[in-house]
């Protein structure tokens, strides 16, 4: 019976502590008053607590096969899932930022894409920390070791636009890094608590639910549905919402497919906003496991017709190994699934600005 207790008084120590490390890290972000939590619930999108996707969506450790499986697989590894040397970026140079008004995307790797659009200049899913972990020394670094440029090195940018708050798309140290640099912080709801605890005032953070849009700067920016999930410890899984982004300026519409799993939303989104000059479409990080809440590449191509793309940019990898895929699977088989229709894709390196438009865009295969 003594050993009992003793093993029992060591579990509540372990998850009193580990209550404690969520509450007191600011990496884990923050929660939402009671002011927000009532606004959060008048979502369509909100449901006994928690924020869904229509139709029917599991994550991969909710499925029976799910968990035990997919953790055999990562301690089995695969040595093809990274580059055998780091990536080198291509250098921006920060003074040709904000310089025309022309549309122009360059890519950082994973789902971080510098948008310049009608003299204006955001970033969308700015994760540009070593890693896509609460604590950055633990966790898959980067597969390069330096950036296209500097953070301390960018200019001022008119917004920070995130999909959802994922360690691989919201990283603490680069909103702390972002924060002196950035006027507006438009994010899905209940993604703002993490903002207001990293110590950015309200008035600077838009909340948006489904379907609603804000302007600025020359901008209007639609939240629009994705099929994923949200969170960003053991306490607060789907408490806050999800989106990809419909983006318009001067003569051009972006979409910024955040992350998600394939569904109607593509089509109704395509159907309302399309077509699209440029789509930022994510196509890494997959698994038939978690089908649900990421895109195979081939299920990416679909719904790239389904929005009436006219150029896409596959990202969601290059950047981190967050599947057991090899690195360069995504971009070959969403290539090869985009030339099967017909479709046209950039596939720029990391740091290389594609620019809407353009008579060319890059297609070299720099990663075989």
């Amino acid at each position: 019976m003594t050993v009992i207790i003793i093993i029992a008084v060591l579990i509540l120590a372990l998850i009193a502590a580990a209550y404690i490390v969520m509450s007191l890290y600011p990496a884990f972000g923050g929660r939402a008053s009671k002011a927000e939590q009532v606004r959060t619930s008048r979502s369509l999108q909100y449901r006994q607590g928690k924020f869904v996707y229509p139709f029917e969506t599991a994550a991969a450790e909710d499925k029976p096969e799910g968990g035990l499986s997919i953790l055999r697989d990562f301690l089995k590894g695969n040595p093809n899932s990274r580059p055998k040397q780091p990536l080198q970026p291509v250098p921006l140079v920060a003074g040709s930022i904000r310089q025309g008004r022309d549309t122009r995307a360059t890519w950082f790797g994973h789902s971080a894409v510098l948008l310049e659009i009608a003299g204006a200049a955001i970033f969308l899913d700015p994760m540009l920390g070593r890693a896509p972990s609460p604590f950055p020394f633990i966790g898959g670094k980067r597969y390069s070791s330096q950036l296209p440029v500097e953070l301390n090195d960018l200019p001022q940018l008119d917004a920070v636009v995130l999909s959802h708050d994922h360690y691989d798309h919201l990283d603490y140290g680069t909103i702390r890094a972002l924060q002196q640099k950035t006027a507006l912080f438009i994010v899905p709801l209940g993604v703002g608590a993490h903002l207001r605890r990293w110590g950015i005032n309200a008035e600077r953070i838009r909340e948006l639910d489904w379907w609603e849009e804000t302007s600025f700067a020359g901008l209007t920016l639609t939240s629009a549905p994705a099929r994923h999930f949200s969170g960003r410890s053991l306490l607060d899984r789907n408490t806050t919402l999800w989106c990809s982004w419909v983006i318009q300026g001067g003569q051009d519409k972006i979409f910024f497919s955040g992350d998600s799993g394939y569904g109607p939303h593509f089509a109704e989104i395509g159907q309302r906003y399309g077509p699209f000059d440029l789509t930022l479409m994510e196509c890494g990080q997959y698994d038939l496991r978690w089908a649900d809440i990421h895109m195979m590449p081939e299920q990416t191509v679909q719904a790239q017709l389904d929005l009436r793309g006219r150029l896409m940019i596959p990202i969601h990898w290059g950047a981190f190994t967050l599947a057991m895929h090899d690195w360069t699977d995504p971009v070959e088989r969403v290539l090869r699934a985009a030339q099967q229709q017909g479709l046209r894709l950039a596939t720029p390196r990391i740091g290389e600005p594609v620019q809407v438009g353009a008579a060319h865009y890059p297609s070299i295969p720099w990663w075989r």
